[in-house]
């Protein structure tokens, strides 16, 4: 869920994730880092209230009981931003959540577009033990089935280079990266496109957010409204 303001690879302290941290805030923590990494951008209380679910006013009493534990730098009307300490949850959860995700697609047969709210669920429930074991078990994935990266226990995590389908130009050839795993339309419309994450696709035309791509076999063409164009991260081929 990614995806990204740093570009390449980021190394924080291991942290035990969860302990201490109630279920809303390890919510917000990797809410508010999911925002900035997918839009590349500063996140503000009404993004996060938007994308949680809840009013501005709840968004300002947990930013400010985050800041007071340390988790957010506030200042009133400003960008909500993570410090240190607020980013290691983050990315603590950001592993939870992702290495569930892999577990569910690969031994459990759900689909990619069902995981999102089930691993909302179990990785508040999980222990680190647990974690560590299921990462040990799927092999140390890298990536998602969403093609996010999964951050290492040590919380270091790698990043393609990519840009928005919405934003890649007319006649370029790219690979679908990442999918936003919040937007199930998206999930959808490439799972019944056959656009899965590592195809090689070529935008035949772009305008107003809206693309329009060849798929991977080439034989037709596939519109895609900016919603879903949106939440796809590509990478362009430059040779």
């Amino acid at each position: 869920m990614p995806r990204t303001s740093a570009q390449g690879r980021s190394t924080l302290p291991s942290t035990g994730g969860a302990a201490g941290a109630t279920t809303s805030i390890e919510d917000y923590a990797k809410t508010i880092y999911g925002l900035a990494e997918w839009e590349g951008a500063d996140v503000t209380a009404s993004a996060l209230a938007k994308t949680l679910g809840v009013s501005n006013p709840s968004v300002s009493l947990m930013i400010r009981k985050m800041a007071e534990q340390g988790l957010v730098e506030h200042r009133p009307y400003a960008p909500v931003r993570l410090t240190e300490e607020g980013r290691r949850l983050a990315l603590a959860m950001v592993r939870r959540h992702r290495l569930i995700e892999t577990w569910l697609v690969r031994d459990l047969g759900y689909s990619w577009d069902e995981v999102h709210d089930e691993a909302e669920r179990l990785e508040h429930a999980v222990s680190e033990t647990f974690i560590a074991r299921l990462d040990a078990k799927l092999g140390h994935p890298s990536t998602d089935p969403h093609g996010d990266p999964i951050p290492a226990q040590d919380l270091s995590l790698n990043y393609p280079d990519t840009t928005l389908l919405c934003q890649a130009p007319a006649q370029a050839e790219v690979r679908v990266e990442q999918v936003d795993d919040a937007v199930p339309s998206a999930l959808r419309v490439l799972a019944e496109q056959r656009v899965p994450i590592g195809a090689m696709v070529t935008v035949v035309a772009s305008a107003d957010g809206n693309v329009v791509i060849s798929g991977p076999d080439r034989q037709a063409t596939v519109p895609i409204e900016h919603e879903v164009a949106h939440a796809v991260r590509v990478s362009v081929r430059t040779d």
